[in-house]
């Protein structure tokens, strides 16, 4: 995952990756991208720092942006979650001492998954039925890899400011 150049959008097909779910690849990559930028440099205790008013830390956007990507892959298999992927969504509230590089590899991890995810989808399935939930509330394969590109991005839109707060605020 390189991030010299134009932005993975503009780089042509992630190879491997079939035509309908290269937006969602792409989104991933730049997420990606982003997070090693702005998060690496972080010590443990920027990391962890909220930026007030009731804000989540970087930490927690990280954590939740890989733990719910692996959660939405989960529904798009047509699986459910398992004990340790419901007790990680609870730990999410409350993580562990962290620092930026750590969260980094946590992050990359969880993407690549995604992306081997996203290569061995058969387009043919996309339209298919999936229950998200206890609830096993409607989508379709498309639809939750989509939401888990999309919502992995709202997240680091939330990182890359969160970071800029408290890493000023530290700075002062």
């Amino acid at each position: 995952m390189s991030s010299s150049g134009p932005e993975p959008w503009l780089r042509g097909p992630v190879p491997g990756v079939p035509a309908l779910l290269q937006p969602a690849a792409h989104a991933l990559l730049q997420a990606v991208e982003d997070v090693r930028r702005v998060v690496s440099p972080l010590d443990e205790g920027t990391a962890m720092a909220s930026p007030g008013g009731g804000a989540a830390s970087v930490a927690f956007h990280v954590r939740h942006a890989a733990g719910s990507l692996d959660r939405l892959l989960t529904y798009a298999r047509g699986e459910s979650l398992s004990h340790d992927q419901r007790a990680t969504l609870v730990a999410e509230e409350r993580p562990e001492p962290i620092d930026g590089e750590g969260l980094v590899a946590l992050f990359e991890a969880q993407v690549e998954r995604a992306l081997a995810q996203l290569r061995a989808t058969d387009e043919r399935t996309l339209a298919d039925t999936r229950g998200v939930g206890r609830a096993k509330l409607p989508s379709t394969v498309l639809g939750l890899l989509f939401h888990a590109a999309e919502h992995t991005q709202r997240h680091v839109g939330s990182v890359i400011t969160t970071a800029r707060v408290v890493v000023a605020r530290s700075a002062s």
